[in-house]
């Protein structure tokens, strides 16, 4: 069976100050017993979250926003995988659909990493998912086919015990809509059929898939019991205290 993992992306917001402040508060509350727990702070707060996990000694996990795919080099504004690994990073986000809107990247790219984080052993969590247009033109499946070849190109089936899927459609990212738990549900089960296709149905029975689209309080139940969401990507309800309760929808 797999256990649920719910991720909190916080992405460019709370300071270092807000960050550790904020988790000092919830850390103790968050129940790590049914479901895999990540919180992604932005890269500044990472050294000083690192230090707090390791005083609670509990069993939430840090996780980064991004990573580079090259060791090192003349990448200015850029991290390495080994520099996230020696803080004790467990996963990263890769590909996510802001990282493609506004930063260009591509399923070459997003593969990339994907390699990259794996020989770190750091846990790439590869997004996909389509635009509203996209949907409405009736190309929600084959874009998302698409992304997932092209992002796993090469992948071995060993590696699938360290790879999550996110499941995010565009359209329901910051915009306060959500796909409904039926929507989330029936690309997520095409996501486990894709990998069932790409490296058979053992590899397809373990694969965490998630939903990331305006989770919240309000409907992370009734998405986490769907049988092919294992989880959330959970952008600004994990700002707050909310995020208890999301992770608490995981039992």
């Amino acid at each position: 069976m797999r256990k649920k993992l719910v991720m909190g992306n916080w992405k460019m917001n709370k300071s270092v100050w807000d960050s550790c402040e904020f988790i000092e508060e919830i850390y103790n509350q968050i129940d790590t017993e049914e479901a895999d727990v990540v919180v992604c702070p932005t890269f500044l707060a990472l050294s000083e979250m690192a230090t707090i996990f390791e005083e609670f000694g509990g069993e939430v996990m840090l996780g980064a926003q991004n990573m580079h795919f090259a060791e090192n080099g003349a990448y200015t504004g850029e991290v390495a995988a080994d520099m996230l690994a020696e803080l004790g990073v467990t996963y990263v986000i890769i590909g996510h659909s802001e990282r493609r809107q506004y930063f260009s990247e591509i399923n070459e790219t997003v593969n990339k990493k994907v390699n990259t984080a794996l020989e770190h052993g750091i846990i790439p969590v590869m997004c996909v998912g389509e635009s509203l247009e996209q949907r409405e033109k009736g190309e929600t499946f084959d874009f998302i086919q698409k992304q997932i070849k092209e992002g796993l190109n090469g992948i071995e089936k060993e590696a699938f015990d360290n790879i999550v899927i996110a499941y995010e459609p565009i359209w329901a990212i910051g915009t306060g809509k959500t796909a409904s738990a039926e929507q989330a549900e029936e690309v997520c089960k095409f996501i486990r059929g894709e990998i069932e296709k790409l490296y058979g149905k053992e590899v397809s029975d373990v694969v965490r898939i998630l939903y990331g689209g305006s989770v919240k309080a309000s409907n992370a139940k009734e998405l986490f019991t769907m049988p092919n969401i294992d989880g959330g990507l959970v952008g600004g309800a994990s700002l707050e205290k909310d995020f208890i309760e999301i992770v608490n929808a995981a039992k």
